[in-house]
Order: structure tokens, then sequence, then C-alpha cells
């Protein structure tokens, strides 16, 4: 397998050739032959068919036997639906977040799981008023980490000493023991909402609640960033309720 790294990235061949296929054929909206996209897109034939073999097999491209021509399937028309129906929810979720944000003076942001062992940060709003922490979207980090973590710790496996291997890797800004952590997604599991007194970051309070698949998966996760000291034990419980019913609602949006 053939990757070049470009600006810091690196990039493997065989997916570039196939995003420049399915670009290509999206954007001509033409049949066109395995050798002509090939020549076209100066892919060596060979990998070429391949590639558009892989993509019929896959339900994204389209071959008609007759003409031997290769166009954009249904499968890809339903792939592009589910992005932008994706991108739909997520916009229909911001009203519920900036609300959040404006009644308890606080940054809200929305996380979600990406495979076994990563959160990525996919929306935040901030308070409109106040002092803004403010989070860049795309900010990835492990599963277990924050007050998401918590919550995420009880799907991660039906082992503690799995759980454990993964807290072992972590490092934490204030770190506290594994014992204090499973207490802690313990009390999670029971009242709906996490907390991470600073431990992700120095000075910095954040409260999660689940939302959850029909399955009863978490997802997702909505939560809630502030300065320590902010809100006081009885402000941090109506937030954390806050955040557990809006996570409630945003599951039927989101899923």
């Amino acid at each position: 397998m053939q990757a070049n790294r470009i600006g810091g990235g690196v990039t493997v061949k065989p997916v570039v050739n196939t995003v420049g296929i399915l670009r290509h054929l999206a954007q001509t909206g033409t049949p066109e032959r395995a050798a002509d996209l090939a020549r076209h897109l100066a892919i060596n034939p060979s990998t070429c068919f391949n590639i558009l073999r892989t993509l019929v097999a896959e339900d994204v491209v389209d071959f008609n036997p007759v003409t031997k021509m290769y166009s954009a399937g249904l499968g890809l028309a339903r792939l592009a639906a589910q992005l932008v129906t994706q991108g739909q929810r997520m916009e229909h979720a911001k009203p519920f977040m900036q609300d959040l944000a404006a009644r308890f003076h606080v940054t809200i942001t929305l996380w979600r799981r990406m495979g076994p062992d990563r959160i990525v940060l996919v929306s935040s709003e901030a308070s409109p008023t106040d002092l803004r922490i403010d989070m860049a979207t795309g900010q990835r980090l492990p599963i277990l980490m924050g007050a998401s973590g918590r919550l995420f710790a009880e799907q991660l496996s039906d082992k503690e000493s799995d759980i454990r291997e993964a807290f072992d890797q972590m490092r934490w800004m204030r770190p506290l023991s594994f014992d204090a952590y499973m207490r802690e997604v313990g009390r999670a599991k029971r009242r709906g909402w996490a907390t991470d007194d600073g431990h992700f970051a120095n000075g910095i309070l954040s409260v999660a609640a689940p939302v959850r698949e029909a399955s009863g998966a978490i997802g997702f996760t909505i939560s809630a960033v502030m300065i320590r000291g902010h809100h006081d034990d009885a402000g941090v419980e109506a937030l954390g309720e806050a955040l557990r019913e809006t996570g409630e609602q945003l599951s039927q949006i989101l899923f």
C-alpha cells in the first residue's frame, strides 16, 4: 500500500484514487469505461478496474454489462443523503445547546463516539454574554477522558480489567486513582450525568449527559464546560439534570 505524507498528514494512494473516481463520476453524471476513467484520472488501468469492481460490489457504483460502462450508483446517492440528513440533525440540535449555554452561562459541547477508543467534538456553543471557553470542533480525546468518559466507560467493556487497562494509559492533568474514577462512573450511571472536576484540565469543571441510540448505546454526549466555582453544588446539580433532559430530547433528534 502506497502512502505519501503531505502537509503533515498521510495520504493513501488507493484511497485518493477511489475518491477521485467517485468524484469524477458524480460530477460528470455520464457513464464511462474503465479504460477512459483510468486515462482521464492517470490511474493504472488494472488498479482502476479493481477499484471499480470493488465499488460495484459495495453498491456505490453501477456497472452496465452491455455497454461495459460505470456510473455513480444509487448507494452513493443514499450515502450522500445520509450525510446531509446527519448535518440537518446537527443543525436541529443547536438551539437546544444554545439555550443551555445562555441559561447556565457555560459552553455547551456535543461529543460523538468514533470507534472503540476515541470521541470527537462535533459541535460547540458558547454563552453569549459571559467568559467564553472556546473549543475547536474536530478535537479528539480518549474515550475515558473527561465527564463524557465517565459515561462511555459503562459500555466500553463488561470487564473492569479492560477499563483499567485503558485507564492506565490516560494522562490526567490532575491525577485520580482508578478506584475513585470507577466510583464516579457508578455515580454517573445512577444519576444520569457525570462530572470531571479539574482532572482533564486545570481549573475546568465539565458536566456531561448521554445521548442514546434506540438500542440504548451512547452515541453522543452533551457536555457543559465552565471555570471551577462558576456554579455551586446546587447549580451543578441543576445543570446536570438539565443536560440529562436535553440528552433525552437529542436522542429523538440525532437518531
